[in-house]
This record gives C-alpha cells, sequence and structure tokens, in this order.
C-alpha cells in the first residue's frame, strides 16, 4: 500500500486530516474521518469523489443546507436494545432533535433541483426514519427537553399537586420566620435558606431549643444554627412522596416509549450512519472551497497529468500570509514514466515532490484536489517515498544507512503500480559512489515500469533523463539575471544547481569561489553554464513562436471581421442607392401629374386669365419646394456614388469559375471571398491554409479562399494592403499593451460605467480575449443589472456569470466571449 509506516507524517497528511475533522459537526463525521483512508478501488473512490463534488456545488449554490444538531445517540440505541430498559430523559431530547436533522436533510434532495445531485439523492432515499417515533417524542418532551405536564393524565396530576405542596410550604414557612422574628429568636434582616435540600430558618444558637424542628447546619462562627421547623418536615415528607410519584411515572412513560423505538432501531443505526456520512461529506466540500479543490478527469490507470496544482497546506500558509503561491504543472505517463528534477537550493524541488506526494494520497483518499478542472488523475496501488532524516539512535543506523534500507524495499517491491518520491537521491555518502549507486537503483526500478520522482544535484542522474526510455528531467526554474528561484518546473530539460551564483549573492568571499572553480575544473562549470544558456535560448524561443502565433491568430481574426463590416456597408450602401432612386422616381412622377393637371385645368376653363394664373401659381411653388429640396444635386449625388459603386465589366473581369476549398493547392493565388487582397498558398494541412499576403502571413479555413484570376495578380492588389495591415497591427499591438482583463467601476454612476462597459467590450472583441471580468460591487444591484442588460445585447458575448464565492461572488460578473 504505501511506505514507510509513518508517510501520512511525511507527506503532512495527517495535518490535512485534522482540519477536515475540524469542519465536521458531530463525532460521528469526526470518526469516519478519523477512518478515512487510502484506497486503489476505482468504483468506490470514484463514487467518493463524485460525492463530495456534488456536495460542493451544493455549497456553492447558496441554499442552505441543515448544520446543527449532529448528535450521535447509537450507544444509548445499543443500550435500550435490551427488553425492560428506558431511554433517558436527556438522550430522548438528543434524538428526536437528531431525527428532525436526519430527516431536514432527506428532504433537502427531495425538492425539484435534486436531479442536479443524483449520488447524494439515492444515498438520502436509502434512508428510512419511522415519523411516528418523532410525533410520539414531540408529545412527551418540549424544546427545553423536559417532560411535558401532558405527557400522561397521572403526571399532569401529581406535578399539579406538587406545585400546589411547593406553594404551601413556602408560604407557611414564611409565617414561621414571621412569627420566629417576632418573638426575636432571630435577626430582623433573616431569611428563608436551603441546607441540604431543606428550607431552614437561621436562629441564634442560644434560642434553637425554643423552636421544635430539625438543625440541619450552622454557621462557621457557631453562634447561628439553620433549623427545619417539624412542620414543614412533615410537610416535606408529603413533598417528597410527590416527587418519588413523578420519577415512577416518567419512567413508565419513557419505558413506553421506548418499547415503541426498540423494533426501529436497525432502521435508526442506519439513519445515523448517513448522518455521519453527510457530515464527512460536508466537511470535505468545506475544505476542498478553502482549497480551490475539484474531482479532476479519474482513469484507472497510474498516471496524472496535472495543471495548476497546489500544495494545500503551503496556499493556505501564504493566503494568511497575503503571499502568492506558484502553481505546478507536473505529468507523468507510460512514455515518461521517471521524472529527474533537478535545480537550486530552495528552489522548490523538494516542495514539487510532497505537492505530487500529498496531492495522490489526499485522492485516493477521496478527497477533492486543488488542480485545474481540465487535469488528469490516475490510481496507484503503491505510494513509497524517502525523504527527510531518518536517522535511528535506537537501530544504530546513520543517515545513509536508512536510506539504504528504504531504497532496498524500493528494489523489492518495485512494480507497474508503485509511484516512488525519492528526496536528494544519492546524498548521504561520498558523492561519486553515492551518485553509482543511485544510478543503478533507477535503472533497476526503470525496468520494473514503476512511476517516480526523484530530486538531485548529481550530474549522472541528470543524464539518464531521456537517455533511457521512461526517464525524463525536469528543473526548477532560476532567474539568472536577479539571481532567485521561480518556483516554476520546467520538464524536457535538466537544471543546474547554480551553487557560485548563489553563493555569490549572499556575499560569498569571491577569492573563495575563484578557487573553488579552479578546483572544480572547466568541464563541470562548463555543463552548467550551457545549461543555462540553452534554457535562456528556449525561452525566447518560445516567446517569439508565442508571439508569432499570437499575431497570425490575431490577423485572422481581424481580416474576418472587417470583411463582415465591408459587407455590411456594401448591404447598407446599395440600399441608400436604391431608396435614393425611389425617391427620385416619386419627385418626377408628382411634377408629371402636377402638369398634366395644370393643361387639363387650363383647357376646361378654356385659358380663363384668372384660373391660369391661379395654375402657374401652383407650379411655380411646386418649383420652389423642388429648388429647397435641391433635387438636382440631390439626383447628381445619387448618380456620382451609382457609378463609384459600379464597376464596369469588361472581357478580362467577367464572371469565371470560382475555384475553392479542396480544388486548390500550395502555390496558388488566392484571395479570402469578399475581400481584394492576392495572397498565395505556402502550405495546406487538413481543412487550414497557410497564406502569405506581402509580408504578412496567415492562416485561414480552405472553405474562405477562393482562386484569384489572373488579372487580379498583375494589378499586384494584394501588396497595396501591406500598409494599411501594419498601420493596424500597431494600433492593435498598442492597445493590448494596455488592455487589463477586468474592469474596475466601482463608485460610478450607471450613465458613465455603462459608457465605459462598451468601450471596454469592444476593444476585448477586437483583441479576441476569451475571458474578462468587470467590478462593479454588489450595493442595490442597480448597476449590475444595467450592465447585465447591456451584455445581453452584444452578439459576440457567449454568456457572463457571477464570480466564485471566494473571488467576489455577485459583485463581480465574469463575460465569456464567442
Amino acid at each position: 500500500m504505501f511506505y514507510p509506516s509513518n508517510f501520512e507524517e511525511k507527506i503532512n497528511f495527517t495535518r490535512i486530516r485534522q482540519l477536515v475533522e475540524e469542519k465536521c459537526l458531530g463525532p460521528l463525521g469526526i470518526r469516519i474521518a478519523k477512518e478515512m483512508s487510502f484506497t486503489f478501488d476505482f468504483q468506490k473512490l470514484r463514487r467518493s469523489l463524485q460525492l463530495a463534488d456534488e456536495f460542493r456545488r451544493v455549497l456553492i449554490s447558496g441554499r442552505p443546507f441543515p448544520s446543527q444538531d449532529y448528535i450521535d445517540v447509537t450507544d444509548e440505541l445499543e443500550r435500550i436494545k435490551t427488553p425492560g430498559t428506558f431511554i433517558f430523559t436527556n438522550r430522548l431530547f438528543e434524538l428526536l432533535i437528531s431525527l428532525k436533522t436526519i430527516h431536514e436533510c432527506q428532504q433537502y434532495f427531495k425538492n425539484k433541483d435534486s436531479d442536479q445531485y443524483p449520488l447524494l439523492t439515492e444515498l438520502s432515499r436509502d434512508v428510512f426514519i419511522p415519523l411516528e417515533i418523532i410525533t410520539a417524542a414531540n408529545k412527551i418532551i418540549d424544546e427545553n427537553g423536559e417532560i411535558k405536564d401532558s405527557a400522561s393524565e397521572q403526571l399532569n396530576t401529581i406535578r399539579r399537586g406538587l406545585s400546589t405542596k411547593k406553594t404551601f410550604i413556602s408560604k407557611r414557612i414564611s409565617q414561621i420566620l414571621q412569627k420566629v422574628k417576632a418573638e426575636s429568636l432571630t435577626r430582623d434582616d433573616a431569611e428563608v435558606t436551603i441546607r441540604d435540600g431543606h428550607l431552614v430558618i437561621p436562629v441564634h444558637a442560644v434560642n434553637k431549643r425554643k423552636i421544635k424542628g430539625y438543625v440541619h447546619d450552622e454557621s462557621a462562627t457557631g453562634q447561628t444554627v439553620f433549623i427545619e421547623p417539624a412542620e414543614i418536615v412533615d410537610l416535606g415528607n408529603e413533598l417528597r412522596e410527590l416527587e418519588l410519584a413523578e420519577k415512577r411515572e416518567i419512567i413508565h412513560i419513557l419505558t413506553t416509549i421506548t418499547d415503541q423505538i426498540r423494533p426501529w432501531i436497525d432502521d435508526l443505526e442506519n439513519a445515523y450512519h448517513y448522518l455521519g456520512d453527510i457530515d464527512f461529506i460536508r466537511a470535505k466540500s468545506l475544505f476542498a472551497l478553502e482549497i480551490g479543490g475539484v474531482m479532476p478527469e479519474l482513469q484507472k490507470e497510474p498516471t496524472f497529468d496535472w495543471r495548476k496544482a497546489y500544495h494545500p497546506l503551503l496556499l493556505l500558509l501564504h493566503r494568511a500570509q497575503h503571499k502568492n503561491v506558484v502553481p505546478l504543472s507536473i505529468s507523468l505517463n507510460q512514455q515518461n514514466r521517471i521524472l529527474i528534477i533537478s535545480g537550486p537550493n530552495a528552489g522548490g524541488k523538494s516542495v514539487c515532490l510532497k505537492t505530487v506526494g500529498l496531492l495522490q494520497y489526499m485522492l485516493q483518499c477521496g478527497l477533492l484536489i486543488p488542480v485545474h478542472e481540465s487535469s488528469i488523475a490516475g490510481i496507484f496501488k503503491d505510494l513509497f517515498i524517502d525523504i527527510g532524516d531518518e536517522q535511528s539512535l535506537d537501530n544504530d543506523l546513520s543517515t545513509y544507512s536508512s536510506h539504504l534500507m528504504n531504497l532496498k524495499y524500493l528494489l523489492e517491491h518495485a512494480n507497474r503500480d508503485m509511484l516512488f518520491m525519492i528526496d536528494e537521491f544519492g546524498s548521504g555518502t561520498e558523492p561519486q559512489l553515492g551518485g553509482a549507486i543511485a544510478e543503478a537503483i533507477l535503472e533497476s526500478v526503470n525496468k520494473f515500469e514503476a512511476f517516480g520522482l526523484v530530486t538531485t544535484h548529481y550530474a549522472n542522474l541528470k543524464m539518464l533523463g531521456g537517455k533511457l526510455p521512461g526517464m525524463i528531467n525536469g528543473a526548477m526554474q532560476f532567474d539568472t539575471q536577479n539571481i532567485q528561484p521561480l518556483y516554476q518546473l520546467q520538464i524536457g530539460k535538466p537544471g543546474s544547481s547554480f551553487a557560485f551564483e548563489i553563493a555569490r549573492k549572499i556575499g560569498f568571499p569571491e577569492s573563495i569561489l575563484a578557487e573553488a572553480i579552479q578546483k572544480t575544473g572547466t568541464t563541470q562549470i562548463d555543463f552548467d553554464t550551457q545549461l543555462q544558456a540553452l534554457e535562456e535560448e528556449r525561452k525566447e524561443l518560445i516567446q517569439k513562436k508565442h508571439e508569432l502565433e499570437s499575431a497570425d491568430d490575431l490577423i485572422t481574426e481581424i481580416t474576418e471581421k472587417y470583411r463582415t463590416r465591408l459587407q455590411t456597408l456594401e448591404d447598407s450602401t446599395n440600399g441608400i442607392i436604391e431608396n435614393a432612386r425611389n425617391q427620385a422616381k416619386e419627385i418626377v412622377l408628382n411634377a408629371n401629374k402636377l402638369i398634366e393637371n395644370a393643361i387639363r385645368e387650363i383647357r376646361e376653363e378654356q385659358a380663363h386669365k384668372e384660373k391660369t394664373k391661379l395654375i402657374r401659381e401652383k407650379i411655380e411653388t411646386f418649383k420652389v419646394d423642388l429648388e429647397n429640396k435641391k433635387t438636382e444635386d440631390f439626383i447628381q449625388t445619387i448618380k456620382q456614388l451609382d457609378k463609384e459603386t459600379k464597376r464596369e465589366v469588361t472581357k478580362e473581369d467577367r464572371p469565371q469559375p470560382k475555384i475553392t476549398g479542396r480544388q486548390l493547392k500550395p502555390g496558388d493565388n488566392v484571395r479570402i471571398s469578399g475581400q481584394l487582397s492576392i495572397g498565395q498558398i505556402t502550405q495546406i494541412a487538413g481543412n487550414k491554409a497557410e497564406v502569405v499576403f506581402g509580408q504578412m502571413k496567415m492562416k485561414t479555413d480552405l472553405n474562405k479562399l477562393e482562386k484569384a484570376s489572373k488579372v487580379d495578380v498583375k494589378k499586384g492588389k494584394g501588396i497595396k494592403q501591406s500598409g494599411r495591415f501594419k498601420g493596424i497591427m500597431n494600433e492593435i499591438n498598442d492597445k493590448m499593451a494596455t488592455f487589463k482583463l477586468q474592469l474596475d467601476l466601482r463608485g460610478k454612476r450607471a450613465e458613465e460605467a455603462l459608457e465605459e462597459v462598451r468601450h471596454y467590450i469592444d476593444d476585448a472583441i477586437l483583441l479576441s480575449v476569451s475571458e474578462v471580468s468587470i467590478l462593479h460591487g454588489k450595493g442595490n444591484g442597480i448597476l449590475r443589472d444595467v450592465i447585465r442588460a447591456y451584455l445581453s445585447s452584444v452578439p459576440e458575448v457567449k454568456r457572463y456569470r457571477d464570480a466564485a464565492l471566494d473571488m467576489g461572488g455577485s459583485g463581480i460578473t465574469i463575460v465569456s466571449f464567442r
């Protein structure tokens, strides 16, 4: 299973268990947390993780879940199994309130949202609570845990008698006290008091024989005695008889309800087992929310591919200190099973090793782990760790001897389902010999196809990575300019220890360093220097590659956007021209109608002077209207616009059959459909083509390209566009340099904020940003509603949602784009 026996202490899992226990609400959950153990049963483990993940979503939903009275009464249920026994009053009260909690938990998963939590719903469905027990208990016990007077008629009668008797006794002893005071047998300020449960009167010792009764106590000085009057003694005896009758009746009532409970004890014990499970699952989910734990994709094979993994204890510690934690991305698979990690001291090698060991153990104990949701996790049957100083005076073992004992166990038990972790492999003895032994062990374990991580400073172990199948190097990165570790794991290359650089930074004497370098020899120094130089070159190449890919994708996106906008503009222009033509036709038609009507009226009136003059005035008025509208200018504008937008079609320009998609091949001159720029295909991969436009290279879908005619190529339309693209790229680079992924609108009015949001969303769409956040605060929610109303109207917005509870909740809106 796992080695050594103190494996949990070595990886700090004991602290994880303690944190989970602290989040449990009752002893049942705590008991299960203490028994939480490692498993490699795939089905059992997946169900455990899914239950925790479902409850995590319950907590995120914000709908309150029952969180009181998680009480364990299973010991009392076990006791009353014996016939003739009866449940105690306080335990009956605990049974009642805890059964109500169990019932509320069941009801929670019977609502309309139950399909979102199928496993929790199924878990709740298997529990049966006899509601008649809750009903019966409610009738006999009140909210304070006391037996009600109405529990039985007999009890009611007895308690009324008790109340009457107590009132009478209290009244009678007060009368006796007043008489004693009148006879000056006690002080004037004396009061009735209680001694050994008896009502007594303080009396001067010299007068004690003047009052009939029993002395129960005296003062420290002996000057005062406390006497219970004889009359009160008799009344007290009557009171105790009633109290005994009350006790017998309560036992009778409890025996009766116990007889009702006894047949259901098995079902009740199952219900309390469910309560413990729910408490434990809730605690696991609360802890997961605290550390950002999720359920990765679970696989049966021994493997893992973790992205943005965190050591949970380190995360909590640094969060309390307001420090950042660098996440770990690490992967082991059948091709790369053993990772050899090197790098500077205090660079994070041991933390990396402990993170892997702790997260894998947590996962296989059913806990959600702090990794990215896209991570993959497998299952190992055996875990092995060798870390820290295991020197033992009792067993007469040195540090190196204890390491060898651990490594002997590894050699004897290594298998393809094992994950081993070894810190400072080969250290503790003479370096050359220790390195040789470590190399031999690693080669032997590799033959068993075991998975593992080792940390080392030895060059011979670094050389194994990439040399033997299944082994790969990894380095903790180091900032060579500022001489400080970056705590980032880079897989694929070995790392330098940067011993001289670190010593120089802390002010080590230069003369000592120079002598050490000379003693080390140039071979080792050159090896480390080459490692550093290669790492710097690799970083520069990766950065340039990312820049080129980003520019490539960005230009493709911009080209598509401008093509769409150009098409929209052309459609709009055509509509305007058509509308103008219709207006001009209407003007001419109205003019013709007016003239025809004028001629007809003149003929009908036989050219009567007054009528003719009136008709002429109408025509003049119409003429003035046309002039005011600048009809001629309007028509000239229409003609000019029409002339500019129409293109004369020559014989060479007549439409040719379009060649697109699969018919294209490398070397063809093409244009993007709807664009004028001409480029040349340099490469085709699947449905994607790489096209060169002047000095610019871009990738696009084949179905968006069409072959250009020879005439278009001769005109060189593609070359003319390069200047414009440079301008666009400069503008976009400026925007990208200043663009922030979060917009802060707190304290701004709705109108002002909405204007900023419009500009911000436009820039995000132009820069092809996948997701942004808008910080608007909670308040009355007005600003949030205004912003979301606008986002709903933007087609490029895919969805928007509240941020996670620990990241701001409803005070921040996360916006995702298509």
